[in-house]
């Protein structure tokens, strides 16, 4: 029998080695709910937030288009709650399919499964649950928006194996996480406009850019494994290719604001709130040392800010205009 790994020193037994210290789950969640609810990465809520953050976008630009309702009080927050529930489900799903791997990776081995604290049945039935929970909302929505919904279930089942066969796992990664754009943009107005497509593909590339910085905090122990990721095939080219990433998210932003307004006021406060979240990239661009894992998770964690920016400035365009 493999014997349970070895507890880092100063870790607490049972946490997650990159899970921020003095966190919720740690510090007030019933002991017997903590392995679960750090198999969803409650812990560690950037994911919940960087899931979310399309979703939020798309409302807003929407909204900030053709008119707001009461309706999409209820959208912006069941997306919130159901990019919880989903980003719970997939990231169990990804544990499960990863156990082995994670076991060999120094910042994963802490993980429920691979730890021993949670097994593969008990992790199987939680996905279920979170799933089933995340349908509840779905269901709440229009036929478009339910069928967008139910065809993303594709992208969440295949992403873990992502890496086992390309050098870019980040692109479907980016596919998963940024679908809430198109899903968000019919449950509001029961269409896919170019504008969401715009936005979508927008997100699919700020995903490759914070994703690759995230990746290079495991990329020794992916050489060693053989796990593929963005990371690795960019190596000392990477900073080049995260700035391009970094332009390409702003030009397709930039798009769907042009593509879904047709007034200048809306339009112009809209490319604001992108301009304003360009200079916080910026920032972290010039600050980080992607020799330094610690520095990687910094930035990846200060795009949750970056996402949020253009929120208010889309929201506002349509009131203004």
């Amino acid at each position: 029998m493999t014997p349970p790994p070895q507890i880092p020193e100063g870790q607490t037994a049972g946490m997650v080695a990159d899970a921020p210290k003095g966190n919720w789950v740690d510090l007030y969640a019933p002991p017997g709910a903590r392995p679960y609810l750090r198999l969803s990465r409650a812990d560690r809520p950037i994911g919940t937030w960087l899931l979310w953050l399309p979703c939020l976008w798309a409302l807003a630009l929407a909204g900030g288009a053709d008119g707001f309702t009461g309706w999409d009080l209820w959208l912006a927050a069941s997306s919130g709650v159901g990019a919880f529930l989903m980003r719970g489900a997939g990231c169990t799903w990804n544990d499960i399919t990863d156990r082995h791997i994670d076991a060999s990776v120094t910042r994963t081995r802490s993980r429920p499964i691979p730890s021993g604290q949670v097994t593969v049945r008990g992790a199987l039935v939680w996905m279920v649950v979170q799933a089933a929970l995340a349908a509840g909302i779905l269901f709440t929505y229009n036929w478009l928006a339910v069928g967008l919904g139910v065809a993303s279930l594709a992208l969440v089942a295949v992403y873990p194996f992502a890496k086992r066969f390309t050098w870019w796992p980040q692109v479907f990664l980016g596919l998963a996480f940024n679908w809430g754009a198109l899903l968000m943009w019919a449950a509001h107005s029961g269409a896919v406009p170019l504008a969401a497509l715009l936005l979508y593909a927008a997100g699919i590339a700020w995903t490759l850019y914070y994703d690759t910085i995230y990746a290079h905090q495991d990329r020794e122990d992916d050489a060693l494994i053989g796990v593929k990721s963005t990371a690795r095939l960019f190596g000392a080219q990477s900073r080049t290719w995260l700035w391009g990433f970094f332009v390409l998210t702003m030009l397709l932003f930039a798009g769907a604001v042009v593509a879904a307004h047709d007034r200048l006021i809306p339009t112009v406060l809209g490319l604001l709130g992108i301009w304003a979240m360009g200079w916080n990239i910026v920032g972290q661009m010039l600050r980080l040392d992607l020799d330094d894992p610690a520095s990687c998770l910094v930035a990846f964690r200060a795009n949750r800010n970056a996402g949020l920016i253009p929120v208010p400035f889309l929201a506002c365009a349509g009131w203004l205009g």
